[in-house]
């Protein structure tokens, strides 16, 4: 038993620290503030809003008693003698203390809310101030049905029209706070989530930790499907993590409010609620603990099955070519049913806490009668006051129950938050990491590799041994071997993909070096921007772009999109030739020292691929490509041929023979 209290407290210690670490950088920096300045903070924001309430408050009422003394008297006696009572009492230095402390707390911060963090704590203050308002309006509504109840038992017709149109009057002041409410409630959900979402992606694109996340083998990751992360989860999270944070300040501003005026009532009523509540809240919060696992495993599922979905997208006419429905839809259908057979786990289980939740309800409603009887009876109290009694019960009870009754969304949110937090602190780590590129030294004259060993990640078979190679500017080195000798994993290690075991390797700086793959990327954008990738398009004119599209004959493409500015599905539209050539435009347009082409190609003819290779030679630029063709040992000073065992061996075009048997790719 006691095991089992240490492993809930490590494992309820550990997902408060994932909340802290999603949440807190945009209110407070992390290495700047602990979570508990974080969480002191969140509470000096109540003594600061409720301060300034009651400041405003007794203000408010002043004038009126000295402009309106009878209207005051006559319609807000109530509030004008509370107000008279809090600042005669011990309970004005309380609320003044706390107010100073709150605001001082701030300001003594004033360092770490730079970098407009302020904004945030702003909107998120001027929120719980309309919480604050709704919440003293439902206080009064109390009042405001005792005298009601009591004017309609007496039968005083005038009393009872006049507190009518008061009780009318709240409604109408308390809807436009709770529409603004809503408002600012969702614009700082799109703020906060806009900067959870950027930051997230700079990391993911820096130090190629979208590369390193989305390996070859999909068993090598413990992140599945980042899109979903990224989108999705932010939303989800930023969503309900205001949700539960208003939640728990109303629940905190309603009980303020409503115990007061409970416990006047009666002890004994405020007291069998708290041992109600505490009963029932850890009932339930043990039964949901399920309910985590299922929702963490749902969204995990949701994401897979979507993903199936775009895939097929992506590769429609891969598809249609082979006639692959049969496959596609059984893997698809496979994907529905983890879906599927997850959520009837799931609706078993939200069912189950479902009937607890409404049951403890339900038993509440008994409560307020069960224990107001006796004095009703004895006459110690009238109708209104039992009405009200009920009235504050509820309201004591809802803020009591609240996580209660959000059991099955904190499944969800807690889901959520292992999902994202883990994608965070991944994309972190390896964003961080200042050795990404290993043996690579990126700021080389050439293309320099000294007794590398390159193994595939997690394999200890060795695809390259001690590999010895220089190519210099104007040297054009060919790469052959049979298929799956390690040709493309050469080229990942001198990009820095992969970081061989021994050896050192020298590479030109960025910008210099360009890598040509054979099926080229086809970014989402326009034609200039396909052409321009990745440099800035605006350091080229359309002159110049029309004239590399004609140099790699692809003047027909001109013809058919004038404007260089149309968007289109360039993968689905462009044949792989048209899109090899286009791959060969964008490279005279960066005009790199080095290029690696990497069976670049493959898809054009000989004669195509004889005036691209002249294009590149017209440029004097140095040149490494992988290839099958003999045609391409004209274009080349020398061969590199990778056996598939490791070994290797460097010749001269001029004693390479692709026709020798020994030689055969």
């Amino acid at each position: 038993m006691t095991k089992a209290i240490s492993e809930n407290r490590k494992g309820l210690k550990g997902q408060l620290e994932k909340i802290r670490r999603l949440s807190q950088p945009f209110f407070l920096p992390l290495d700047q503030a602990s979570g508990l300045q974080f969480l002191w903070l969140l509470l000096c924001l109540l003594f600061c809003v409720g301060g300034l309430v009651l400041l405003s408050l007794t203000g408010l009422v002043e004038i009126l008693e000295r402009v309106q003394p009878i209207l005051t008297e006559k319609y807000f006696g109530g509030v004008s003698k509370t107000i008279s009572t809090i600042w005669n009492t011990s309970w004005g230095w309380l609320f003044s203390g706390l107010f100073i402390t709150g605001g001082l707390s701030f300001f003594s911060m004033r360092q770490q809310l730079r970098n407009r963090k302020w904004i945030h704590w702003l909107f998120l203050g001027v929120i719980v101030l309309m919480l604050l308002g709704v919440n003293g309006i439902n206080a009064g509504i109390g009042f405001i049905a005792r005298d009601l109840t009591n004017a309609l038992v007496a039968k005083q017709e005038d009393g009872f029209y006049r507190i009518l149109i008061i009780y009318a009057c709240c409604f109408i002041v308390a809807l436009p706070i709770r529409v603004s409410q809503i408002f600012f409630t969702l614009k700082l959900g799109i703020i906060w989530r806009e900067w959870l979402s950027r930051s997230l992606i700079t990391d993911y694109m820096s130090n190629k930790a979208y590369y390193i996340l989305n390996p070859n083998d999909e068993l090598e990751t413990d992140v599945d499907n980042p899109d979903q992360r990224i989108s999705d989860d932010t939303r989800a999270f930023t969503g309900q993590s205001l949700q539960f944070t208003l939640g728990i300040f109303d629940a905190l501003l309603t009980f303020s409010l409503n115990i007061l005026i409970l416990w006047s009532i009666s002890t004994t009523l405020t007291f069998s609620l708290f041992g109600y509540a505490a009963f029932a809240t850890t009932i339930l919060v043990i039964s949901g603990r399920n309910l985590v696992r299922i929702d963490f495993d749902q969204l995990r599922y949701e994401a897979d099955f979507r993903y199936g979905l775009v895939h097929i997208r992506d590769n429609a006419e891969s598809i249609a070519f082979y006639a692959g429905e049969g496959p596609e839809k059984s893997e698809t259908q496979r994907r529905l049913g983890e879906v599927v057979r997850n959520f009837n786990l799931l609706i078993i289980w939200r069912v189950l806490i479902d009937v607890m939740r409404r049951s403890i309800g339900y038993a509440g409603n008994f409560f307020p009668y069960l224990v107001m009887a006796i004095p009703y009876f004895r006459g110690e109290i009238d109708y209104g006051g039992f009405i009200q009694a009920n009235f504050a019960f509820g309201m004591v009870e809802g803020s009591l129950f609240f996580v209660v009754n959000q059991i099955e969304e904190l499944a969800k949110f807690t889901a959520g938050i292992g999902r994202l937090e883990g994608f965070q602190s991944k994309i972190e780590q390896v964003s961080k990491q200042s050795d990404l590129k290993g043996n690579v030294n990126s700021s080389s004259k050439s293309i320099l590799i000294r007794n590398a060993d390159l193994f595939p990640p997690g394999s200890n078979q060795p695809i390259i041994k001690d590999l010895n190679i220089s190519v210099e500017q104007n040297d054009r080195l060919l790469v052959v071997g049979p298929s799956g000798c390690g040709k493309t994993s050469l080229l990942r290690m001198i990009s820095g993909l992969w970081k061989p075991l021994n050896g050192k390797i020298e590479a030109p700086s960025k910008g210099d070096l360009l890598f040509i793959p054979q099926k080229p990327y086809m970014l989402l954008g326009s034609l200039r921007e396909q052409l321009c990738y990745p440099t800035e398009e605006n350091k080229f004119s359309n002159d110049q772009l029309t004239a590399v599209l004609e140099e790699v004959q692809l003047s027909s493409l001109v013809e058919r999109y004038p404007d260089l500015d149309v968007k289109q599905d360039w993968p689905r539209i462009l044949s792989l030739g048209e899109q090899q050539r286009l791959a060969f435009g964008r490279l005279l347009m960066n005009a790199p020292r080095f290029v690696v082409l990497d069976e670049a190609t493959s898809a054009l003819d000989v004669k195509t691929e004889k005036h691209l290779y002249e294009l590149l030679k017209k440029r004097d630029l140095a040149v490494i490509s992988v290839g099958h063709r003999p045609t391409l040992i004209e274009f080349h000073t020398s061969v590199l041929e990778l056996v598939g065992d490791g070994n290797w061996r460097l010749l001269p075009t001029a004693s390479y023979d692709f026709n020798d048997p020994e030689q055969v790719q």
